[in-house]
């Protein structure tokens, strides 16, 4: 395989990557940060002369290490009581899809990986256990008491909201979406900083004022984008929705600050399977 098609294979594994990493971190932005790192990962080891026999079982592997060192490096780890050791029918993609991100998060690390490979990217058992570099077994027994506590979790009441954003930070981001909404893009440059970031995510990364100026561009010339304020995950955030489908938005848009100059822009245009279960709230 040369880099041309071991890249493209990468590429068509995005989704279902970032899909394992939004639920071992509880977030899709923190899962597309980590599906990132993975990529970086595989990338330096091909070129450093690794030999890649099962090529998806080796990038779950990289991402389930990836996603552990970034939970312990928070100190995100949640234990729930471990539960009978029983025999428990798979969940289906309607249960798994309506538990949110965050409630993954209160399973332990290895139950939580066994969910995910099997009810939701459909592995294997012992596909799991070499992921997860352990036992069959031990695999199996994870696998069942994460469902039972799943299923527990789905059917207690759930009164986790979303955090409050600032003020500020609210302020913010609704200047942010009223200049998109009326096009004045020249007002947006003269906020940014000199040493501003864009990620494109999926597409590119590009950095400084002059060099992002086409991303606006593409903006200015689209006429069926929809711009609202709103939250992801409780961040400050534009929602952009395609006119004529406003129940959930096509993607959104993370932007950070430094005192008054735009720091960073986050666009998740080319990044749709990042919306899959996302917490998101229209604000105003």
């Amino acid at each position: 395989m040369n880099t041309d098609e071991f890249e493209d294979r990468l590429k068509a594994m995005r989704p279902r990557l970032h899909r394992y990493c939004a639920r071992m971190t509880g977030s899709v932005v923190d899962g597309e940060d980590i599906l990132q790192d993975t990529l970086v990962k595989a990338l330096r080891a091909r070129a450093q002369g690794d030999v890649v026999e099962n090529l998806e079982g080796w990038m779950f592997r990289i991402a389930h290490n990836t996603s552990l060192d970034f939970l312990r490096d928070r100190s995100r780890n949640t234990v729930v009581p471990l539960t009978e050791d029983i025999e428990t029918a798979p969940m289906s993609d309607a249960d798994v899809v309506a538990i949110g991100f965050q409630t993954f998060l209160r399973l332990p690390e290895l139950q939580r990986c066994a969910v995910i490979l099997k009810d939701v990217l459909g592995h294997s058992v012992d596909e799991i256990a070499s992921i997860a570099e352990c036992s069959p077994a031990a695999a199996k027994s994870a696998l069942q008491r994460g469902r039972v506590a799943l299923r527990q979790f789905a059917l207690a009441h759930d009164d986790t909201r979303l955090p409050l954003m600032s003020d500020a930070a609210r302020q913010e981001i609704a200047a942010y979406v009223h200049l998109f909404r009326t096009g004045d893009f020249d007002a947006i440059r003269a906020m940014l900083a000199d040493d501003v970031k864009l990620d494109l995510v999926n597409r590119l990364k590009w950095e400084g004022r002059d060099k992002i100026a086409p991303y606006f561009t593409r903006y200015a010339e689209e006429t069926k984008w929809r711009f609202a304020l709103g939250a992801v995950e409780g961040r400050p955030a534009m929602l952009v929705f395609d006119s004529g489908a406003m129940e959930k938005p096509a993607h959104f848009v993370l932007v950070d600050w430094r005192k008054d100059r735009i720091a960073a822009i986050r666009d998740f245009l080319f990044a749709p399977y990042a919306l899959e279960s996302v917490d998101w709230v229209r604000l105003g």
